[in-house]
């Protein structure tokens, strides 16, 4: 009976890996987390792993504050993985420092196939711990979204205390001053002209006139607004 051939056995493909490092400025001797640390902890982890460790990005005196994408090596790393890669890191507060950019990042890299291993808590975006770890990081995002819209509503309520500029165009009735304050916002101050106007629209509005023909009313005497701007003068309060 002649002897069946049989084909070898293919080669397992080992999985590319990318490594992540990131120091800011003053931590960049600290024990623990110095470059030279986290290549070390990544080149080990992808030896033990069997993984092909194509490159390691390294952003050097970038502050965590900056989301992954935006950081000069980050932005690089995002746009070289693909779906079955792996993305590796010490720690997590190299990669971040916002729940919310971890969330976004985290569920992205589930919705392209890509694993993250962080090395102080492991394999974040495919097994049970992974789950735990995006429903405690949704929660802080957001109370984090929350925080920063009080401390966007209380700069403008700042602002609009002393009558500074709130941001976008200028307001109609008023003109802009000089910069002064905190961010340089711009002083506003009151437009003869345009005051009247808004005198005037709320008297035409009060005596039942539509929108379309206050504006074309206040066209006619020069002054260039819209019906949505009469809308919102009228809906003011003060």
């Amino acid at each position: 009976m002649a002897a069946r051939n049989s084909k070898p056995s293919p080669e397992p493909v080992q999985p590319r890996a990318w490594g992540y490092c990131r120091v800011s400025t003053d931590m960049q001797a600290d024990s623990g987390i110095s470059l030279d640390e986290q290549r070390t902890q990544i080149e080990c982890r992808c030896r033990e792993k069997g993984w092909d460790l194509r490159d390691i990005f390294v952003d050097a005196g970038v502050s965590g504050s900056t989301p992954l994408g935006k950081r000069p090596e980050g932005t690089k790393l995002l746009t070289s993985v693909a779906a079955g890669d792996i993305v590796v890191a010490a720690r997590m507060d190299r990669c971040f420092r916002s729940a919310l950019d971890a969330l976004q990042t985290i569920q992205s890299f589930k919705r392209r196939q890509i694993s993250l291993w962080l090395l102080d808590l492991g394999d974040v975006s495919g097994n049970g711990v992974s789950e735990l770890i995006v429903t405690v990081l949704a929660a802080v995002a957001q109370f984090e979204r929350t925080l920063i819209s009080e401390r966007i509503k209380d700069s403008k309520r700042n602002l609009r205390r002393p009558g500074r500029h709130q941001g976008g165009t200028r307001p109609f009735g008023w003109t802009f001053g000089a910069a002064n304050g905190h961010g340089r916002a711009r002083q506003l101050i009151p437009d003869k002209a345009e005051q009247q106007a808004i005198i005037e629209i709320r008297a035409l509005r009060d005596a039942g006139q539509s929108l379309m023909a206050i504006r074309d009313e206040m066209r006619s005497r020069g002054f260039a607004i819209s019906h949505q701007l009469v809308n919102n003068i009228c809906a003011r309060t003060s």
